[in-house]
């Protein structure tokens, strides 16, 4: 960790990439990355759910890998890349992500309160196995770690298995 310790009561000072932004900030060393997120930085996309890393609902992507911003310490920041619901879209201001567009093209999006969890744990998979066939079962494994009360997660799933299949495709042409 590269954080450096400040004479203000222990504060650390942390450096991360938020959605291809740069940060400096001072935090307290208890603070956790989705208190950071929401409340110092005014992203709200990430929710609190249960607080101990089971639903799902704050999920980030953090150096590639889904985490639940809830139970990170924010000083676990420091060097990252993270990426929120927010950055989904690149930065495209008014525009949404393919990933996005399809959840709502197939219903996949209810009350909405687990969907930016939801994406950024799809994107974290699709990432991962770019290149690879994906199965419906590897989909169901791979946001295993998010809730949703009203979906019953069949839309979702062939919302993540379309945005695959047409993303193969893609490859397939350009290859």
């Amino acid at each position: 960790m590269s954080g450096n310790n400040n004479e203000q009561g222990g504060r650390l000072t942390i450096n991360f990439r938020l959605n291809e932004k740069e940060y400096s900030l001072e935090i307290d060393p208890g603070e956790r990355l989705l208190d950071l997120i929401r409340n110092r930085l005014g992203l709200i996309g990430a929710k609190e759910g249960c607080g101990m890393g089971e639903c799902g609902a704050c999920t980030v992507i953090m150096n590639g890998q889904a985490v639940n911003s809830c139970i990170i310490p924010a000083a676990r920041a420091d060097g990252a890349e993270i990426l929120t619901v927010e950055g989904l879209s690149g930065g495209m201001e008014n525009d949404l992500h393919p990933l996005q567009k399809i959840f709502l093209e197939k219903g996949a999006v209810q009350c909405g309160y687990c969907t930016p969890g939801m994406l950024l744990s799809a994107k974290a998979f699709l990432d991962k196995n770019r290149g690879r066939e994906i199965r419906r079962e590897q989909i169901k494994e791979g946001i295993s770690g998010n809730l949703c009360r009203c979906t019953g997660y069949q839309k979702i799933i062939e919302a993540i298995y379309c945005y695959a299949r047409e993303a193969e495709r893609a490859e397939e042409r350009k290859g």
